[in-house]
């Protein structure tokens, strides 16, 4: 799943090609694609909107149109393209926006999502959708202090805590099985046993991975991403039975909260409390 890196390095990337543009018209090839509007009402409120800017909440997309926000969330599978002129929809598009500049030239903007997991908002409202979001970890609101504090707040192991959006927004599996091990700290830890020197580790890591990330244009680990290379440089995700590139330990899969997480248990030695 695309997580802050790659939605990130997907936003810049499509920005200057959208930006300005004119969406003509919408074709809808899955219907679920659209958590809301309808795709009747979709299409008659977004035709004829500009494009004005592109940014990202979490793992958001957000295409600010002159009176709609367009959110997209990418899950496990989906993918924004651009492609010039006219072009017939492939085989997992499932909504196409038609564009057209100011000096007549057309494009699409193509959501591909192979298993179908994606969705779209469109809204004038988009705090509906964001506004439970935890903070950004790239912004002020974040800090070592504001770690702390919160961890303390919950009685939680650390690696679900860290995945829960509403916590903190934009951490997925990847990167927070790099940011703990950076932390050196164990994803099953305790949130409410967490020292401040610890914690001061763990928002340094937290902001470090994913600045490294972005960076690298994000992470390719299948054929659903692509474009980035931080994929070479994981420290422990997807390394089970390596060495660690700290210490040398062999590299431990473990499942937490139903996710596969990589661990280095001389590393990140799990302290029992």
């Amino acid at each position: 799943m695309p997580e802050l890196p790659e939605v990130e390095t997907i936003a810049r990337a499509i920005e200057p090609d959208i930006v300005g543009r004119t969406i003509v018209s919408a074709e809808v090839l899955w219907a679920r694609t659209l958590a809301t509007p309808s795709v009747k009402k979709f299409k008659e409120q977004v035709q004829g909107q500009k494009i004005t800017g592109v940014s990202r909440r979490a793992k958001y997309l957000i295409l600010q149109l002159e009176d709609y926000n367009l959110l997209i969330h990418l899950r496990m599978s989906g993918d924004l393209t651009i492609r010039k002129g006219k072009i017939k929809p492939e085989k997992h598009d499932r909504l196409v926006l038609s564009l057209r500049s100011k000096n007549g030239k057309e494009s699409q903007l193509a959501f591909n999502d192979t298993r179908k997991f994606g969705r779209i908002w469109l809204t004038d409202q988009p705090e509906t959708i964001l506004g439970k979001l935890g903070p950004e970890p790239l912004e002020k609101k974040f800090t070592a202090q504001w770690l702390f504090e919160n961890l303390h707040k919950k009685k939680r192991q650390l690696k679900p805590l860290l995945l829960d959006q509403t916590f903190l927004a934009g951490l997925g599996n990847i990167y927070t099985d790099e940011c703990l091990h950076m932390a050196k700290l164990h994803p099953l830890g305790l949130s409410n046993a967490i020292s401040r020197k610890q914690a001061g580790a763990l928002s340094e890591a937290i902001q470090s991975a994913l600045k490294e990330g972005i960076r690298r244009n994000g992470a390719s680990i299948d054929w659903v991403y692509r474009g980035g290379e931080y994929q070479n440089y994981f420290r422990v995700y997807d390394r089970e039975g390596k060495p660690c590139p700290v210490c040398g330990a062999e590299i431990q899969k473990l499942i937490v909260g139903q996710r596969g997480t990589h661990v280095c248990p001389k590393c990140q030695p799990l302290e029992r409390k």
